[in-house]
Order: structure tokens, then C-alpha cells, then sequence
């Protein structure tokens, strides 16, 4: 939700007489109240930052970046705790169909772009995105994971209304993991999930 910075205008009021002269001091010492400045569209702070596993391991993190986001219509996400999953710069990207040129455009954001574009939308609907099967490929410190989502409005829910593929780069700095990006994928009428990305494997 939008929120705006107030700007208050103190008034003071006297009794008796007051000369022309003073009259005009006053008036040059008034400061015209300055217009409303809005303020950026994110979420507010939460209590917990983080949650210090977060970026023990590949499977914390991954698993965070899934719990952090899902939760029931209007319950309140722990967006610092999203934030501190991710590398400074980091970029979240989704393909979508580019409905001027045809094809598919790279659509990207940042981790603030995000939280400010799905606030609304978590307000009003329930939002629950599991994980159904990995592929990992790891060199060192880099680590790249495949991992087939899908989601849904309700935990419950016999079937999910999309699944796709989230691709996550990660990063160790020598004391813990990092989503350096993520791009993710969605299934359509014609792309649908094959069965090797159905299966866990390392």
C-alpha cells in the first residue's frame, strides 16, 4: 500500500494588539506548507532480519526463498528476511510473452521491485509456492539449481493453478550461501514441464 509522508504545519495563535510591522515579520516567517512527498512503495521493516540458517546450506536457502513468500491472504511476509537472502545487486527476472513484438521479453526487477509489486497482491489472495523437484549443478562456490515449482492458494489444494521453473544462481562468500539471481519460468499452453524436470537429481 502507498504510503505518504505527512507534512504538519504548526499554528500559533496570540491575543492584543499587533503592529503592521509585526504583522508583516510574521507573515515573511511563515513557511508555505511544502506538497506531500510520496514515499517509495515497499514494505515495511520486520522484527526479524533473518533467520541465521537462511545461508547455511543450498537446501536452507532454497528452501527460505519458498517459505518466505508463501502464506494465506493478508498475513504479513517477513520481507527483511527475503531481503537478507539475497547478494547486494542481485536480480530477480521472469520470461513473459512480449505481447508488441511476439516472442518473450526478460522481464527484470530487484528485490524491493518485487516485494512492491506482490504486497497487494498477498494482501488479497492466499500465495503458497513449493518446490516438487530439484536439479543441482555445482563448481566450488558457484552453485546453479533447477528447481521445479508450483503454485498454489491454498496448502490443501488438490492441484496447483501454475507450476514452472525457478533458476537460482548461487554464491558462497566463505561464510555463507547468497541468491546471486534468480530467473524463473512459468508453464503455458504451449510449454509445459517435461518429466526430467519432474524428478529430483543431482
Amino acid at each position: 500500500m502507498k504510503r505518504w509522508l505527512s507534512v504538519g504545519l504548526a499554528a500559533a495563535m496570540c491575543t492584543g494588539t499587533v503592529s503592521a510591522a509585526q504583522q508583516a515579520q510574521s507573515a515573511q516567517a511563515v513557511t508555505p506548507a511544502a506538497q506531500p512527498v510520496p514515499q517509495v512503495h515497499t514494505a515495511p521493516a520486520q522484527p526479524t532480519v533473518t533467520k541465521e540458517a537462511d545461508g547455511a546450506s543450498v537446501d536452507s536457502i532454497v528452501a527460505a526463498l519458498y517459505d518466505v513468500i508463501s502464506g494465506p491472504a493478508g498475513a504479513p511476509r517477513n520481507w527483511n528476511r527475503m531481503r537478507a537472502l539475497f547478494a547486494p545487486d542481485a536480480k530477480l527476472m521472469v520470461v513473459v510473452p512480449n505481447r508488441e513484438g511476439g516472442g518473450f521479453a526478460l522481464r527484470s526487477m530487484t528485490v524491493e521491485d518485487y516485494i512492491s509489486r506482490n504486497m497487494s497482491a498477498f494482501n488479497t489472495s492466499g500465495f503458497y509456492e513449493r518446490e516438487i523437484a530439484r536439479t543441482t549443478d555445482a563448481f566450488g562456490q558457484l552453485v546453479h539449481v533447477f528447481s521445479t515449482y508450483e503454485l498454489l492458494r491454498s496448502p490443501n489444494d488438490p492441484k496447483p493453478f501454475m507450476r514452472g521453473i525457478n533458476s537460482i544462481q548461487l554464491a558462497h562468500d566463505g561464510k555463507r550461501w547468497w541468491i546471486a539471481n534468480l530467473v524463473w519460468r512459468a508453464e503455458d499452453a504451449g510449454l509445459t514441464l517435461p518429466d526430467r524436470y519432474l524428478q529430483s537429481r543431482q
